[in-house]
């Protein structure tokens, strides 16, 4: 019955947000709260303990620490976290047989630009070179050399929008026990693409970058691929090793583990351009939506907390202002200051605030006049993710033809769920602002006249090169249009 330790640390940040994220931020899991909150469901763990239950192991849950999308991690927080992760491993040194860590990829901190790598760096110290140790990623994290030195094996999510959370766990765990159980020998080989991307062709159903990912999965029919992927990054995540990359694990077979992932690379360098977001202008988007029947969909990508913004933008509204918008407005922010004065003045009082550039002063505050409609605090869960938001106060104000929902804290919008659960429907408004660059088509894209995708200031915008990228290797495409890219195998193995 093999023992089979299970911890994690995710964290995907945004270096160009300017508010740190910090450690009470965490939702920190220990020991069998781990087991508890996962089995049975869409999460990397609860298919890793479908996976590893039904072939009788016994379950070592250590330590988790999950984080929402940000700003960079402040770094004593992250040594803080890093000393509870190593005192959770130590007691379980010399008495595994396999780790199963949960990462994400794309952490970082203002001093520490691997985290994920130093976390696996430590277990080796803490656990020993002998215990195998994989690692489910993903698709949008920042695959490391020391990553890959010191996992085994590393399995990414092969669907964007994701939605196998269950079946990567899955996927990693079958992995690891072919390693305890059958003695396989994984070598892996990477190759690193000097280019990052955003844009609906990364969609893996409908996009150009699905080729990669259905290929990726075709390699994993035959029995001595053991996993492939390709990590398209968060681009948003600066750091030295940022980019794009194929990877491929086989048993012992190096070449085959080349061959796979230098197709998978050579095919995706000529579709780059086209794996850039086709952008409209501001002023232009809210035109052309004024002048449509609706409902339309305006999409802030730029301040998309799931990827690492404030959520703190009020551009689009803003320009509908000047504009004279004449249509109804559905739209969120994360203002901690409006979600308290509407509080203070409670449901039907009126408060004049400005909003908007509070915790990111590339906004520039909008006043109006709202009247409070209600209010409603606490945390509530995603339409399809498995993950609980935590809002802190929530407010639903209006303006004339404006209805903003505040929240104190910033949650994800990869769904309708911060508008449902205050009495929102935005199919009952003429346009919504959508802080999400891709959300599942059932719940924006399937029923509205048109989805634009708006070239709006932030710090996750997709005009890449408006970013201000200083520390990843360039030249890089697309801010260095001309970056050339030389196929240049590394190959990884801990058997020798």
């Amino acid at each position: 019955m093999p023992k089979i330790l299970l911890a994690g640390f995710m964290l995907e940040i945004s270096s160009f947000n300017p508010i740190e994220y910090h450690y009470e931020s965490f939702k920190i899991h220990r020991v069998e709260e781990i087991i508890m909150s996962s089995r049975g469901e869409n999460t990397e763990y609860g298919g890793a303990l479908e996976v590893l239950e039904a072939a009788g192991c016994e379950l070592v849950p250590a330590w988790h620490a999950g984080g929402d999308a940000a700003g960079p991690l402040a770094h004593a927080d992250y040594l803080r976290l890093m000393d509870e992760f190593k005192e959770a491993t130590k007691p379980h040194a010399g008495k595994i047989d396999g780790v199963y860590f949960r990462l994400h990829g794309s952490n970082g901190t203002p001093e520490e630009f691997d985290p994920e790598g130093n976390l696996l760096e430590e277990a080796r110290r803490i656990l020993g070179e002998e215990v195998p140790i994989v690692v489910s990623l993903d698709l949008h994290g920042v695959l490391t050399a020391k990553m890959m030195t010191h996992a085994d094996a590393i399995v990414s999510y092969h669907t964007y929008p994701h939605v196998d959370f269950a079946d990567t766990g899955k996927r990693t765990c079958e992995l690891l026990l072919r390693i305890i159980n059958d003695g396989v020998k994984p070598v892996g080989v990477r190759v690193r693409i000097p280019a990052i991307v955003r844009g609906n062709e990364l969609k893996t159903e409908t996009g150009l970058f699905g080729s990669q990912i259905r290929y990726a999965k075709e390699l994993q029919q035959n029995p001595e691929v053991l996993s492939a992927g390709f990590l398209i990054c968060n681009p948003f995540t600066d750091v030295p090793e940022l980019c794009s990359q194929a990877f491929v694990y086989t048993d012992g077979n190096a070449e085959l583990a080349e061959a796979g992932a230098l197709k998978m690379a050579n095919d995706f360098w000529p579709n780059r351009s086209k794996m850039q977001a086709e952008l409209i202008g501001l002023e232009d988007a809210v035109r052309k939506a004024a002048g449509m029947a609706g409902p339309v969909a305006l999409t802030d990508a730029a301040d998309a907390t799931s990827s690492g913004a404030s959520g703190n933008s009020n551009a689009i509204v803003a320009e509908m202002v000047r504009q004279g918008y004449p249509h109804t407005v559905l739209a969120p922010v994360c203002e901690p200051s409006l979600a308290q004065q509407a509080h203070d003045a409670g449901e039907g009082g009126k408060i004049t605030a400005g909003w908007g550039g509070a915790l990111d002063p590339r906004y520039t505050p909008l006043e109006m006049e709202f009247e409070v409609v209600s209010l409603s605090e606490g945390p509530f869960e995603l339409e399809t993710w498995i993950f609980t938001q935590n809002p802190g106060k929530m407010a639903v104000l209006r303006s004339g033809n404006y209805t903003i929902v505040a929240t104190e804290r910033p949650v994800m919008h990869v769904d309708r769920a911060l508008f449902l659960v205050n009495g929102l429907d935005p199919k009952n408004f003429h346009s919504t602002v959508v802080k999400s660059p891709h959300c599942e088509p059932q719940f924006f894209d399937d029923w509205v006249e048109a989805n634009l995708n708006v070239d709006a200031p932030g710090a996750t915008s997709a005009n890449l090169p408006s970013l201000g990228h200083t520390i990843c290797e360039r030249p890089m495409y697309p801010m260095e249009p001309d970056t050339v890219f030389t196929p240049s195998p590394e190959r990884f193995s801990r058997s020798g």
